[in-house]
């Protein structure tokens, strides 16, 4: 039986996720980690409230004993500033990371990142150098295995308001265009469940480009 933990389970991708944790037989708790409540009740759930992503010592109990996290933090590029986004992708993201570590060592990390993340750090694209940092400084943590997504554009599965127009654009656009490009992108659920499947049951590879997330 496994314990999960999971950030950003307010969000598309984090929600879903949650979802098919609790509907595994072999989960045995799913903690979240949230700034306001889910409005959710279940046997296996644990909800934890908190507000300071950069400092998790009043929460350190709960991060014990787990066995496999799903990360899903993240921030839409132009939906904050140059500096709150590299906070939200590249700080978040180590705060949590480096507890997780100290309380679970043995734990398996499941990090949400994006197509065209650069580990050579060096691209000015904003989002592709933010998450190729946050994914060198996670895998330097040599958590017990470390597994990184990076779907493209994720199309919703269900109603939700999109964060800019070109979300709302490629929302529209994405069926006629995935026949033409399949590897443009990905749907939300089939994201969640290639995290969980491979967080949970174990996977081939640390890094899961959208061509295999697909698959």
């Amino acid at each position: 039986m496994k314990k999960v933990i999971i950030t950003g389970s307010n969000g598309m991708i984090g929600k879903l996720i949650l979802q098919e944790c609790l509907e595994r037989a072999d989960v045995s708790t799913v903690t979240c980690i949230v700034r306001m409540s889910l409005g959710l009740q279940h046997p296996k759930l644990i909800e934890v409230i908190h507000s300071d992503f950069t400092d998790y010592t009043a929460i350190a109990s709960r991060l014990q004993n787990q066995d496999v996290c799903f990360y899903c933090i993240g921030v839409y590029t132009g939906q904050v500033p140059k500096e709150q986004f590299n906070k939200v992708t590249i700080d978040f993201t180590k705060f949590f990371s480096e507890a997780l570590k100290r309380n679970s060592p043995m734990a398996t990390f499941c990090f949400l990142s994006g197509q065209g993340a650069d580990n050579t750090e060096k691209s000015r694209v904003l989002f592709a150098k933010a998450k190729g940092i946050a994914e060198n400084r996670l895998l330097k943590l040599n958590f017990a295995r470390t597994y990184i997504f990076r779907p493209g554009y994720i199309y919703p599965v269900t109603p939700r308001r999109e964060p800019n127009l070109f979300y709302g654009i490629m929302r529209v656009l994405y069926r006629p265009i995935s026949f033409i490009y399949p590897n443009i992108g990905v749907s939300s659920k089939v994201l969640a469940h290639k995290m969980v499947t491979v967080g949970i049951d174990g996977g081939k590879k640390e890094i899961y480009e959208n061509v295999d997330i697909r698959k």
